[in-house]
C-alpha cells in the first residue's frame, strides 16, 4: 500500500504532462490541415495499388 504513495504522484504527472503537451499541440495548430485531406482524396497516385 505505501507504493501507492509513490504511484499516484507519478501517474498524475504523467496525466498532465500528457494534457500539456495536447494543449500544445493544440496552440501550435498541430491539428489543422486545411488542404491536405482534401487534395489526397483526389490523388490518383495512391488509388488501388501502391506505387512500385
Amino acid at each position: 500500500m505505501e507504493v501507492l504513495a509513490f504511484l499516484i504522484p507519478i501517474a498524475l504527472f504523467l496525466g498532465g504532462l500528457g494534457l500539456a503537451a495536447f494543449f500544445w499541440a493544440l496552440k501550435h495548430r498541430q491539428y489543422e490541415d486545411p488542404e491536405g485531406d482534401s487534395r489526397r482524396i483526389l490523388n490518383e497516385d495512391w488509388d488501388d495499388q501502391p506505387r512500385p
